[in-house]
């Protein structure tokens, strides 16, 4: 079975780094969520009474793929899936968090300034030369991460509902929708950690 990447360590860095941010994403989801279906197949316990050579004479619709264990599925959902899911969930956060973040250091910061400053000293007579009040500056990196971030939402969003439909055809699982599921492993997983911690008065 495959296994998703480790969580990077988020830092402002990281999530201007598009060339990074974009791998960590795609190496996520290509591992787990695009190989679901061998994922779900890995899961399926080979069968007991051994290989049965009359098995090849029928041709078995590929609909009817075989049914999946609920414990394997349901281990497969909170040791897997919903991991990832999670660290994702975490780096589109944090980096969405970064790109509407005031940024002193971004190393264009001057130049943006100065083509900022030349706009308003411009003159703009659009009698004598029609394109004079077109102004196109360059973008911060904080706006290419807004807009990156709003793309990657996006893709997460069908990436999931894909998947989810995949396991509830395997599975047979209820009708519970992916993010009523996602909420209630989180729910879980935060009285889980809370068992051993003491009480505040």
């Amino acid at each position: 079975m495959s296994q998703p990447p480790g969580q990077p360590r988020l830092s402002p860095q990281f999530c201007f780094s598009f060339g990074t941010l974009r791998d960590f994403l795609r190496l996520s989801r290509s591992s787990i969520d695009d190989s679901i279906t061998q994922n779900l197949n890995a899961l399926v316990t080979p069968a007991r009474t051994g290989f049965d050579p009359s098995s090849t004479s029928k041709r078995t619709p590929r609909s009817f793929a075989e049914p999946i264990d609920p414990e394997a599925c349901q281990s497969f959902k909170e040791k897997v899936l919903f991991p990832s899911w999670k660290a994702r969930a975490e780096v589109l956060s944090y980096c969405g968090i970064v790109a509407t973040s005031p940024d002193p250091d971004d190393p264009e910061a001057t130049i943006l300034e100065l083509e900022k400053q030349r706009d308003r000293e411009r003159i703009v007579d659009e009698r004598l030369d029609p394109y004079s009040g077109r102004f196109f500056p360059r973008e911060a990196r904080t706006q290419s991460l807004a807009l990156l971030m709003r793309q990657e939402r996006a893709v997460e969003n069908i990436v999931r509902s894909r998947t989810w439909d995949v396991i509830q055809g395997r599975c047979g699982t209820s009708s519970q929708s992916w993010q009523d599921a996602m909420s209630n492993w989180e729910a879980a997983q935060k009285l889980n950690k809370g068992d051993g911690n003491p009480t505040s008065s």
